[in-house]
């Protein structure tokens, strides 16, 4: 049995969902989000509350995405609930960013500025080193800060780099000097 498909998702106060067949929609504060459902998955709508469930609980395959589709439907109500930010840091001399409407120029030691280009649904702001997203959309806002990182990864000597706010980046040592004797 999947501990976290058994578990129900209750609908927050300002949400309004929608089951047509596999098909759920999630309506509320922040904007409007709409899933497919995997069809080995049943899903239905139990007073202010959503229940997931399979029905051949041996089958390992259902079972896992039994456990997924509940946290992606979960996942969904959060975000047009609350919503979701996610933080970057920016460490090295010289690095910064600016946003300009939805491209975020970034200058990380490379001979031309990098423009990325936000996708629909992300906004951002900088903060002098700190770019902070913030999306309804847990996976694609995910993903977009996955991309701005993989523009200038941390490098393991100095730091230097785009990283999570949260992100320990492990140092190395660098060339050792052999005194002369």
């Amino acid at each position: 049995m999947s501990r976290i498909g058994k578990k129900p998702i209750t609908i927050p106060t300002g949400v309004t969902v929608t089951l047509l067949g596999h098909d759920f929609k999630a309506k509320g504060p922040k904007g409007e989000l709409s899933y497919r459902v995997n069809p080995r998955v049943q899903i239905k709508q139990k007073d202010n509350e959503i229940v997931l469930s399979i029905t051949d609980k041996n089958n390992l395959t259902d079972r896992a995405l039994w456990g997924t589709m509940r946290q992606v439907v979960a996942n969904t109500i959060t975000g047009v609930s609350v919503g979701y930010r996610q933080q970057l840091e920016i460490k090295g001399v010289g690095y910064k960013a600016e946003i300009k409407g939805q491209i975020l120029v970034l200058s990380v030691g490379y001979s031309h500025p990098v423009e990325f280009k936000l996708p629909v649904g992300i906004t951002g702001s900088v903060d002098k080193n700190i770019i902070t997203l913030e999306s309804i959309n847990k996976e694609l806002l995910g993903e977009t800060a996955a991309n701005i990182r993989k523009v200038r990864k941390p490098e393991p000597y100095k730091g230097k780099g785009i990283r999570y706010i949260d992100e320990v980046v492990l140092r190395k040592a660098g060339k050792q000097v052999k005194s002369s004797s």
